[in-house]
């Protein structure tokens, strides 16, 4: 479950991490990540993006996924040089042999300030492929009752 967009009354500014949630991935930008002006560059956090995608996307597929497509993506707010960032990706709809993964990506600093912000939003869809790497059907979830886990309770 992705978090809750900010209601009106929170401010973009120390809204906290999603509750509840682990990040998918966690990284911090470093100097050679950034502009000359200390921010760091859109295509930088783009593959941390697809990175962070990529990874509950190939659990549901088992096996190998490629992205086909960023279907949207938006930069909320600066991301610096030392920013903590936590991406969190969720599956949101699985195809025949494509899965569409949306990611969230939040930015702590001034961490004794606890100051959190959500910089980055997105969705990519990825597609399950075979060795050759050639789309494939993407399988389908075993039961999650099985007659051990029915007799554990």
């Amino acid at each position: 479950m992705m978090p809750k967009p900010l209601s009106k009354t929170t401010t973009a500014l120390h809204q906290g991490l999603p509750p509840g949630l682990m990040p998918t991935l966690r990284m911090m930008p470093m100097p050679s990540d950034a502009n000359i002006h200390g921010d760091v560059f859109g295509g930088w956090i783009m593959s941390q993006v697809d990175i962070a995608g990529a990874i509950p996307a190939a659990r549901r597929a088992n096996g190998r996924v490629a992205t086909i497509a960023v279907n949207s993506f938006l930069f909320k707010h600066p991301v610096f040089v030392g920013d903590l960032l936590s991406f969190y990706a969720e599956v949101v709809r699985v195809g025949n042999t494509s899965i569409t993964v949306n990611v969230e990506v939040y930015a702590e600093r001034n961490r004794l300030e606890a100051e959190t912000v959500k910089v980055t939003e997105a969705t990519l869809t990825y597609v399950a492929t075979s060795e050759d790497r050639k789309p494939r059907q993407i399988p389908p979830l075993k039961s999650l009752t099985t007659p051990a886990a029915d007799t554990a309770y």
